[in-house]
């Protein structure tokens, strides 16, 4: 995928599919370690007891070299604006998801919050997206249809500024975002995350997404971290030199902006 393509395509979508983001060698020792970390056996779906395992933050080599790719810095620096966003040599965390006759409990729709205000116990998100620059989905596992991938509505982005504007640069919380969040986006169609270990999906910051039960016969294995932003967003630059996450959220201001590469 050019470089034109990938940011129009992110503009427009919300995302982009970045297939083989991360080399083979390095998803297959990351889905061993997660294996190692569960508890079960890949072998044996008798020990697969759980719908979904959330596995913490890892930092081996493998986890530290999967968001390090050449690719996907190139595409941080397109999205993001080069120098604008803090190298991690880490992921997490990890809703491991499993096939289970039992329903997940946290397939709603949402938006990622990023920061805990004092006194809070939900992570908020505000209109400059404090403390994430991009979300990202890392797949260490082949994810078809059934297996559990990530819904995604489709250009929900645009949607979402107008629902953070009324909060300012307090923000607000997960469960108090819903209602409008699901309500804003509901015309938007449907897309899933689905692909081979190593593929990435590179997600603005507000993209409605959710959770679904697996029906399929194999585990599914995800990261989910935050691209972190060296500084905050700017939705008002002197040198009109916006990145493709910020020219978004001021389409979705119903400010239309020009696409120019940040400085």
């Amino acid at each position: 995928m050019d470089d034109t393509t990938l940011v129009s395509r992110f503009l427009r979508d919300g995302f982009v599919k970045l297939e083989g983001a991360v080399a083979p060698r390095v998803a297959a020792d990351c889905a061993r370690l997660l294996w190692r970390e569960t508890g079960c056996d890949p072998d044996d779906p008798a020990t697969w007891t759980q719908p979904v395992r959330w596995v913490a933050g890892m930092a081996q080599g493998p986890f530290a070299a999967a968001p390090n790719s050449p690719s996907l810095q190139r595409a941080y620096d397109l999205l993001v604006g080069a120098g604008r966003w803090e190298p991690r040599y880490s992921l997490g965390t990890f809703p491991l998801r499993f096939p289970h006759e039992e329903e997940p409990d946290d397939a709603g729709w949402h938006i990622e919050g990023s920061y805990l205000p004092e006194g809070e116990s939900w992570y908020f998100t505000n209109l400059r997206s404090r403390g994430r620059a991009l979300l990202m989905l890392f797949l260490f596992s082949e994810v078809g249809e059934e297996d559990a991938p990530t819904r995604i509505r489709v250009g929900s982005h645009l949607d979402v500024p107008k629902v953070l504007e009324k909060y300012g640069e307090d923000g607000a919380s997960g469960p108090a975002l819903a209602p409008d969040l699901v309500a804003a986006s509901d015309h938007r169609p449907l897309a899933l995350a689905t692909g081979s270990p190593g593929d990435v999906f590179l997600c603005h910051p507000f993209l409605v997404h959710a959770a679904q039960p697996h029906h399929g016969v194999r585990p599914r294995f995800m990261a989910q971290p935050p691209l972190m932003p060296a500084a905050p967003y700017e939705l008002e630059r002197a040198d009109g030199a916006y990145s493709p996450v910020e020219i978004a959220i001021r389409r979705g201001l119903g400010k239309h902006t020009s696409v120019t590469s940040p400085r």
